[in-house]
């Protein structure tokens, strides 16, 4: 029997004869709310972890914001604490560029320009630019994100910004605004990600102008997202590209998979295999304290807390997402023993 490739094409269009998927629901509305509630009075008064500064106005966050919520792929929700309050998307914002993209193009194109492996180094790093022979690295580290914002269609900065606000707004079902006020901070400061985006074109791994495309994506960074809105974007990607709350398609189940692969991969930095050891769902974190995670079939959770470990992700947030995993059932790699089949005899 010939070896099938890692790189070949199935036998069935993914988009008219999908390929068996994991499903499940969540708990029933009255458990899911006391399980979620529990997890938030668990840990609203831990203390570890500090407000990132490096980005002047981020340093501005409250440290006792702390929220959580729960968005069933069939649309059921429920959150608690400082669900509302608005906070900078930050990096949490690539792996739904990085959907809108292979969406554009083709998450078999995007793999080649993009790649799809973790680097095992900080979020940007320059060095993981370097030791790859490819020069591409992923998605979801700065340099990969930089790379998949200049992909996005358009002929000019201010046509592929407004593809990718309006994009990341179906994510939401609602229309998201960007912070000018987080926008020219962070283009203030950004002088590391210029760096990054030279690097890359002069390896021919940018596909816009490197100026321009930080810029577009320093305005992704900036828009303003509650952690429902987050909940919401993340259960879309549970419900195969589908917003639960507006019925809009955002992208195809096939792309849907394949970002959710490269979140398990690459989420959570340097720490993502901890992440995947503890948690086991794919998830995104950004510095502003938001973590995205994701149940195939079942949700999407969200949680903020400002305050960050040393790799950059919110100490709160993996601690309540941990605990939700196990107490809702949500780990992709949590199973039981299957029943032994009835005697025939």
């Amino acid at each position: 029997m010939a070896k099938l490739s890692m790189h070949e094409t199935l036998p069935f269009d993914e988009e008219t004869s999908p390929p068996p998927i994991s499903t499940g629901e969540l708990p029933d509305a009255g458990h899911l709310r006391d399980i979620v509630t529990e997890a938030y009075e668990r840990y609203r008064t831990n203390r570890e972890g500090s407000v990132a500064d490096y980005i002047p106005v981020l340093g501005k966050a409250s440290p006792d914001l702390f929220g959580i919520c729960v968005v069933g792929a069939r649309g059921r929700s429920f959150g608690i604490g400082d669900t509302e309050t608005g906070f900078s998307i930050q990096s949490v914002s690539k792996p739904f560029v990085f959907a809108l993209a292979c969406d554009q193009i083709g998450y078999e194109a995007a793999r080649r320009q993009l790649g799809v492996n973790g680097t095992g180094l900080p979020f940007d790093s320059v060095m993981a630019v370097e030791l790859n022979a490819a020069r591409t690295v992923n998605p979801l580290v700065n340099a990969g994100a930089i790379a998949t914002t200049s992909l996005i269609a358009g002929d000019d900065a201010e046509a592929k910004w407004a593809a990718v606000r309006d994009g990341l707004s179906r994510f939401a079902g609602r229309e998201l605004t960007m912070s000018t006020e987080v926008y020219e901070s962070e283009s203030a400061t950004n002088m590391r990600n210029r760096g990054i985006a030279r690097l890359l074109e002069s390896y021919g791994r940018l596909y816009f102008d490197p100026e321009e495309a930080t810029d577009v994506y320093t305005r992704q960074c900036s828009l303003e997202v509650t952690v429902h809105d987050l909940a919401v974007m993340a259960s879309t990607l549970s419900n195969g590209g589908v917003n639960p709350m507006t019925g809009v398609r955002v992208i195809g189940p096939g792309v849907c998979r394949r970002v959710l692969a490269v979140m398990a991969i690459a989420g959570l930095y340097e720490l993502s295999g901890d992440w995947l050891y503890e948690v086991g769902m794919p998830g995104k974190s950004g510095v502003s304290g938001g973590i995205v995670t994701i149940s195939p079939g079942k949700g999407g959770l969200a949680t903020y807390s400002p305050p960050l470990d040393p790799a950059g992700n919110s100490v709160r947030g993996q601690l309540a997402t941990k605990y939700l995993a196990e107490r809702l059932g949500l780990n992709l790699f949590a199973s039981e023993p299957a029943e032994a089949p009835p005697d025939p005899r």
